[in-house]
């Protein structure tokens, strides 16, 4: 069969804006299931969570897709969904950080919304601790002790190191500038070096460390990032 330039089958079966046509020449339309959207959705879910738990019970290195499989899906079905292990683990990470895979930014999710909208010191922190720093530590710090052990001997997990640092810098300024129009900082530090100090106090691993390492309640935890942050950048600790 000759096929003429620019025809329906040259074109792979699409029209000339690149939409798939039928070999009528008609426009083929597209197939939406909401079923199987929300079907593939909680497999995903599954899938993130089981990854999560075995990434943290065995360490990068101890950890396969076999066991991660053996939560209720097959071994093609992980690797159609995430490809590589390594993707996995960033799916996991990602998700423990947010608390779930709805495509929300930061800055849009309740918890920022309700830091921003207090007014006094006081509730700022209370709000960025119980709200921010404490849930994301708790759910992150795990899978976050990870990522950075497997780091030394994976450049790609390297990096991944490296964009979740990072991250929390980017979110230790955020959270500095908002302190900063509800508190005087001190005079004798820098903008960037409270954001640093920030960065410190807020990272989940030191959170696992004090926590599942020393022994401390989570809520004596959060009372300690309350009073450290009021210490270490407040020009008046007791300001209300």
């Amino acid at each position: 069969m000759v096929v003429a330039p620019g025809s329906w089958y040259e074109r792979g079966g699409q029209g000339g804006d690149g939409k798939a046509l039928t070999a009528a020449g008609r426009p083929r339309r597209a197939y939406h299931s909401p079923p199987r959207a929300e079907q593939a959705r909680r497999t995903r879910r599954q899938i993130i969570a089981a990854a999560h738990a075995e990434f943290v019970r065995s360490g990068y290195a101890g950890a396969t897709i076999a066991a991660i499989a053996a939560a209720g899906v097959s071994v093609p079905t992980v690797e159609l969904v995430f490809g590589t292990k390594r993707e996995l683990l960033k799916a996991a990470a990602d998700v423990a950080m947010a608390g779930d895979d709805a495509p929300i930014s930061v800055s849009e999710r309740d918890r920022v919304r309700q830091a921003q909208a207090t007014c006094h010191v006081e509730q700022f922190l209370e709000a960025v601790a119980d709200g921010g720093v404490r849930p994301i530590s708790e759910r992150a710090a795990g899978v976050l002790a990870v990522i950075y052990q497997a780091a030394a001997a994976d450049e790609q997990i390297a990096v991944l190191a490296r964009q979740s640092d990072q991250q929390r810098l980017t979110l230790a300024r955020a959270i500095v500038d908002m302190l900063a129009r509800r508190a005087r900082l001190r005079a004798d530090i820098s903008r960037a070096a409270a954001a640093d100090i920030m960065w410190l106090l807020m990272d989940p691993v030191v959170y696992q460390r004090l926590t599942a390492g020393r022994g401390w309640a989570p809520g004596y935890y959060q009372r300690w990032f309350i009073q450290s942050t009021r210490r270490l950048l407040l020009a008046d600790p007791q300001a209300p």
